[in-house]
């Protein structure tokens, strides 16, 4: 398989799923400004709208959008248990998740990547929007679980993990949400999430 990423996005979401897997896969860094993908190709071809993720299967099948990338490669692999069974209330949960997190919390972020200035009333605005969003991962946490279904990580942590971290990128503090920041730290720390940082350039391999 192929990924095609941007370093930081939101495509980084499948790069650590793909580390939890372990399956064999290559990176294809993409500039989507400029429509061009590292190795040369170009990318509205792959990925019509624009964006990260696009992920090109084995038999050369191209899937796009975090959701239907994410559970893709979680059904390949169902003794990972990175989703839940098909047709089972906890697989509905999880689409719960991931739709909250593309829809919602991701998107209480597009004012700050919008390329315009933010100060003043807007950033205000802005940066209430996030902490409203993350007020829902807050009290989800609240009755003690580790993660957003419960005590096991799934394909949703990566994504929410991955949109949260973006907070401290942006300046706005999640101190309100003690909970919130000790999963996103929790998520940090696992070796998956470790490599996929430090294959995108957000941070050093330790020594």
């Amino acid at each position: 398989m192929k990924l095609h990423y941007k370093p930081g996005a939101c495509s980084m979401a499948s790069h650590i799923i793909l580390n939890e897997l372990g399956t064999s896969f290559e990176l294809d860094k993409t500039d989507t400004d400029a429509g061009k993908t590292e190795a040369g190709e170009d990318f509205r071809k792959i990925s019509p709208n624009g964006y990260v993720p696009a992920l090109v299967t084995d038999d050369g099948k191209i899937i796009t959008e975090n959701p239907a990338v994410l559970q893709y490669l979680a059904d390949q692999s169902p003794d990972a248990g990175l989703a839940p069974p098909n047709g089972t209330l906890e697989r509905t949960r999880l689409q719960e998740a991931l739709n909250f997190v593309s829809s919602e919390l991701h998107k209480s972020f597009g004012p700050f990547f919008s390329g315009k200035e933010l100060d003043g009333e807007a950033r205000q605005k802005a940066e209430a929007g996030v902490k409203r969003r993350a007020a829902h991962i807050e009290q989800l946490l609240d009755d003690g679980r580790a993660f957003l279904l419960g005590d096991t990580f799934t394909v949703a942590d990566a994504y929410a993990f991955v949109v949260l971290n973006w907070a401290g990128f942006v300046g706005v503090s999640l101190a309100a949400h003690p909970k919130t920041q000790a999963y996103v730290a929790r998520v940090a720390a696992r070796p998956a999430s470790i490599k996929a940082m430090v294959a995108e350039g957000l941070m050093e391999q330790a020594a």
